[in-house]
């Protein structure tokens, strides 16, 4: 299984300032270091190194089960993060690990609340499931989009 990011002709149109998923253009804030984690680097947003915040919808159309949050991305081009381990920006004490099928939708059954340390193991069980083509990692307390874990 790999973690992905945000596709990064997608980050560099917002970092351009092209228009979020709301159709307004991404705000400037400055971090604070602790709690902002960059979809597309995958790691924290440094303290006072400045950052976007937008509304991101992580699917290809809107659609009753296409999500739309807010997120945070690196203002400056940043290399795309990803690959088997666990992204560092998953800080937290744990997320919602959730199933989608082909089609974009919820696979009824999948998401629930998982131990960071246990994501991988659940990540397993659910690619178990012929119906789940990818999986999110979402905020287990806002339910903001982190990344997605593909087979």
């Amino acid at each position: 299984m790999r973690f992905g990011p945000i596709p990064t002709d997608v980050v560099r149109a917002y970092q351009a300032g092209g228009r979020d998923a709301n159709g307004q253009v991404p705000e400037r804030k400055v971090s604070d270091g602790g709690g902002n984690p960059c979809r597309h680097c995958l790691k924290m947003i440094p303290d006072g190194a400045e950052m976007l915040v937008l509304a991101h919808r992580p699917f290809p159309a809107p659609q009753p089960y296409a999500e739309v949050g807010p997120i945070f991305l690196c203002a400056d081009p940043c290399e795309a993060g990803g690959g088997e381990a666990v992204p560092e920006m998953l800080a937290s004490t744990d997320y919602i690990v959730r199933g989608y099928g082909a089609d974009d939708r919820i696979v009824y059954g999948t998401g629930g609340v998982v131990a960071t340390g246990a994501i991988p193991a659940r990540a397993a069980e659910l690619f178990g499931d012929p119906r789940v083509a990818y999986l999110h990692v979402r905020s287990a307390r806002n339910n903001c989009y982190q990344c997605r874990i593909d087979r």
